[in-house]
C-alpha cells in the first residue's frame, strides 16, 4: 500500500536525474584522475544507498525527525566543530572527514537538513504560542532563529565553505518569509545587509590593505576568486564555455567531451552534459529540473501541517538557488563558487542529503493534515 501511495511525480524525475547523473559522470571520467576511481560506479552506489534511506524515512515518518530535531541540530554542529579540530586539511580546507574504505563525508551537506528541521519546529512552536505576536515578541523570535543559523554558519565559514554558508541563509530567509512575520523585518534586514555589503565591497575595491588587515588574506582571496568571473578569464570557465559553445544542437555525443576543465564531475558537470548532448539535451535536463521544482510548489499549496510547509519552503529555496547558481556560473553569468548541481553532480554526502530530502517530500505527500507540537 505504501508503494502505491508514493508520489510518482516526485519519483520519476528523480530516477531520470539519476540516469543523467551517472552517464554524465562516466563521460567526465575522461578528464578525471584515475586515483579517484570509477566515480560513475560510486555515484550509482550512492543512489542505491540513498534509495534505502528514502525507504527508511518513509517507514519512520517525518514526525520522528521533527521530534528529534534538537538532537540532530546539536549533532550536526558537533560534527562541524570536529572538522576544525580533527579533520585533515584538503586543499587548505577542513570540510571532510575521511573514512577509510568509504571515502569522505561532508557534514555541512547534512547540516542544511538539520537547520531546516530546527527552524521549522521553532517557527511551528512560535506560531502555536502567539497567534498575533507583538513586534517585541517577533523581534525576540528572530534573534533566537538568527543565533540558530549563525552557529553552524560560523563553524562552516571557518572550514572554509562559503557556498554552504550562503545556502544556510537562503534556507533561513525562505522559511522565515512564509512564517507569517511582519514584512518590515525583511526590509530592515535588506537595508542592513545592503549597508554591510557596501562597506565590505568598498574596502575590497578601494582599500585592499585595510580589508586584509580587518578580514585577513583568506577572505580577500575568496572575494577575488568570486569577482574574477566578470573578466571571463580562467581555464575552468573558458574551457567550459568552449565545450558548451561547440556542442551545437545535438552535442558531440556520449563520452565525447572535447576539452579538459577542472571539477568536471562536480562543479562543472553541467558543461560536460551540455557538450555531450547539446542544446536538445540541455532543454531535456532543464525540463526535468523545472518539473521537479513545480511538483514541490504544487505540494506546498496543498492543505498541510504548517511544519511541512516550512520544510518545503526551505527545500525549494535551496534547490532553486543551487540550480540557478551552478548553471549560471557554468555559462559565465554568475560568479564561480563551489556549489554543485543537485542530483547531478558527483558527491556522496550531497547526494545522500538530497535523497533524505526526497524521503521527507514523499512523506509529506502521503501525510494528512495533523496538529503537531514539538518541544
Amino acid at each position: 500500500m505504501t508503494i502505491k501511495r508514493l508520489n510518482k511525480k516526485i519519483l520519476i524525475p528523480i530516477c531520470m536525474m539519476a540516469i543523467i547523473s551517472i552517464i554524465t559522470i562516466y563521460s567526465a571520467l575522461t578528464y578525471t584522475s584515475s586515483e579517484l576511481g570509477n566515480l560513475a560506479l560510486r555515484q550509482a552506489l550512492w543512489y542505491f544507498i540513498g534509495a534505502i534511506l528514502v525507504a527508511f524515512l518513509i517507514h519512520m515518518k517525518n514526525e520522528y525527525l521533527y521530534r528529534h530535531t534538537v538532537f540532530l541540530y546539536i549533532f550536526g554542529n558537533i560534527l562541524l566543530l570536529g572538522l576544525l579540530l580533527f579533520a585533515e586539511p584538503v586543499n587548505n580546507s577542513r570540510c571532510w572527514f575521511t573514512i577509510p574504505g568509504i571515502g569522505s563525508i561532508q557534514p555541512s551537506e547534512f547540516m542544511k537538513i538539520f537547520l531546516m528541521l530546527m527552524l521549522a519546529t521553532m517557527i511551528h512552536n512560535f506560531r502555536s504560542d502567539y497567534k498575533n505576536p507583538s513586534v517585541k515578541q517577533e523581534f525576540i523570535f528572530i534573534l533566537k532563529t538568527l543565533v540558530i543559523v549563525l552557529i553552524p554558519s560560523v563553524l562552516t565559514f571557518l572550514q572554509p565553505d562559503t557556498g554552504a554558508v550562503i545556502i544556510y541563509f537562503i534556507i533561513y530567509f525562505c522559511m522565515m518569509f512564509i512564517s507569517g512575520i511582519r514584512i518590515r523585518w525583511f526590509l530592515i534586514a535588506g537595508g542592513v545587509i545592503a549597508i554591510l555589503l557596501a562597506v565590505i565591497f568598498g574596502l575590497f575595491f578601494l582599500k585592499q590593505d585595510l580589508f586584509i588587515d580587518l578580514f585577513g588574506t583568506d577572505l580577500f582571496y575568496r572575494f577575488e576568486r568570486i569577482f574574477n568571473w566578470q573578466s571571463g578569464t580562467g581555464l575552468q570557465l573558458e574551457n567550459a564555455l568552449a565545450a558548451i559553445g561547440s556542442a551545437g544542437l545535438f552535442g558531440h555525443g556520449f563520452n565525447q567531451t572535447p576539452i579538459y576543465f577542472p571539477e568536471s564531475s562536480t562543479d562543472f558537470i553541467f558543461a560536460v552534459y551540455a557538450s555531450n548532448f547539446g542544446l536538445i539535451g540541455v532543454f531535456v535536463l532543464l525540463g526535468i529540473i523545472i518539473y521537479f521544482d513545480v511538483q514541490i510548489i504544487l505540494l506546498a499549496k496543498r492543505k498541510l501541517v504548517d511544519t511541512d510547509k516550512y520544510i518545503l519552503a526551505g527545500i525549494l529555496g535551496m534547490l532553486l538557488f543551487q540550480q540557478i547558481q551552478n548553471i549560471g556560473m557554468t555559462v559565465g553569468l554568475l560568479p564561480i563558487t563551489g556549489i554543485t548541481l543537485p542530483f547531478i553532480s558527483y558527491g556522496g554526502s550531497s547526494l545522500l542529503s538530497y535523497m533524505i530530502l526526497v524521503g521527507i517530500i514523499l512523506n509529506i505527500s502521503m501525510e494528512k493534515s495533523r496538529n503537531y507540537r514539538y518541544r
